[in-house]
Parts: structure tokens; sequence; C-alpha cells
């Protein structure tokens, strides 16, 4: 797939109509598309759920820095991937292949392959969401779930992904609170008040999620999410 969107990308740059650009604005385009790529990868595929739930579980294991955001935003990425994978490769038989065969125009490859990710966004997108948008957009009801605009598909989308990240997160985060309540309640117990809950619930809760497995659980719950 990586092949056959750099030589559409390819075919783009070769157009006259952009050979014919001065420099600067072909800089300009290019750093524009760089934006919207990185825009698109966030808004419009799995990885926003999937660094969030990340980035609770370190939170809730109390590591600080541990794991690193470089590895946290490095394994969103190529879990993202995993996740989109049928989808990338229905947009590649369904857009991007019959495109470079000549079988479609780009404004046909442009929609069928719109149409494959509306399709995913749409199913795991709940309806209230998508109908807060229409009534902000004071639309009525979308009588197919393909006809629905991008605008108002993409930040119901977001939405949805944000409160059921949080619902997750809230769930991994739970066992984690407990362990320090009860190491709090012991300590006060054993009259060790000053010292600080966290040196001893931090090895606590590290060695519980050693002992669960707890990255493997974590990974197969966010990939069966998107079921």
């Amino acid at each position: 797939m990586q092949s056959t969107q750099s030589e559409l990308v390819s075919e783009v740059l070769q157009t006259e109509a952009f050979q014919e650009l001065s420099p600067q604005i072909k800089v300009a385009i290019f750093l524009g598309g760089l934006a919207f790529l990185s825009s698109a990868l966030v808004t419009m595929t799995a990885f926003t759920r999937i660094v969030i739930v990340l980035s609770f579980v370190r939170r809730a294991l109390s590591t600080q820095e541990i794991p690193p955001t470089q590895v946290i935003i490095g394994l969103s990425l190529f879990l993202t991937l995993f996740v989109m994978a049928p989808t990338f490769q229905a947009i590649e038989q369904q857009a991007i292949m019959p495109y470079l065969h000549e079988e479609i125009s780009s404004s046909e490859a442009i929609q069928n392959g719109s149409q494959v990710l509306k399709s995913f966004m749409i199913t795991q997108t709940r309806k209230q969401d998508i109908q807060l948008l229409l009534d902000l957009a004071e639309l009525d009801s979308i009588p197919t779930p393909e006809s629905i605009s991008m605008h108002i598909l993409v930040p119901a989308f977001v939405i949805s992904e944000l409160k059921t990240s949080f619902i997750m997160g809230f769930c991994i985060y739970l066992p984690f609170v407990l362990i320090d309540l009860v190491i709090s309640v012991i300590l006060m117990a054993l009259g060790m008040m000053m010292m600080p809950p966290v040196v001893i619930s931090t090895p606590c809760k590290l060695l519980l999620f050693i002992l669960v497995d707890g990255w493997s659980l974590i990974i197969r719950a966010l990939s069966l999410s998107f079921g």
C-alpha cells in the first residue's frame, strides 16, 4: 500500500499545473499537506483512543515519565496502523488501485476512499454525538449514514473517541486507586503517617501489573474495542 500511495503522490507532483508553481508555493503546499496528514491521523483514525488509554495506564502506575512519551506515541502509532489495516486495504482496493489503473477518475477515487473511511468512523461513533452536531448545525436527521458530511462526522467521531477512552481509562485507573487506598490505610494503622503512600504503592502497582501481564491485556482490550 505504501508503494501505491507514493506512486499516487509522485503522479500528482509531476502534473503540469504543479510544475508551473513557484518553489515557495510548492513548499507551502507540501508543509500544508504534512499538517493535514497529522491532523487526519489524530482525528480520523484509532490513534486518539489508543494514545489516551496508554497515557492513563502510565499515570495510573505513578511511574512519572516511564514509559517515555516517545514510546507511548510510537506504540500508539503502530497499533493504529494495525487496527486500521483492514480500512487502509479497502481504500487501496476500492480507490487507489483503480485510480492508478485509470479505471476511475480522481474525484471517484476520493469519494470511494472517503466512503470506506466513513464506514469505519460511523461504526465507532455514538448516535447521540452525531445528533449533537446535527442539532448544532441546525440540520435535519441524515437519512443514510453514507450521506453524513465529513464536517459533521469528524467532530462527532472525536467526541465519541474521547468519551470511550475516558471510560476505559477510568476502568484501568480504579484498581490502582484501590491499591493506593489500601496502602494509605495500612500506613495510618502502623502510625507511619509521615511516609508518602506512593513510596509503597508504586512497587505494589508495578508488581500487580507485571503479574497480570498488563500490557498484553491493555493491547488486547484496545484492539478488541474497535471490533
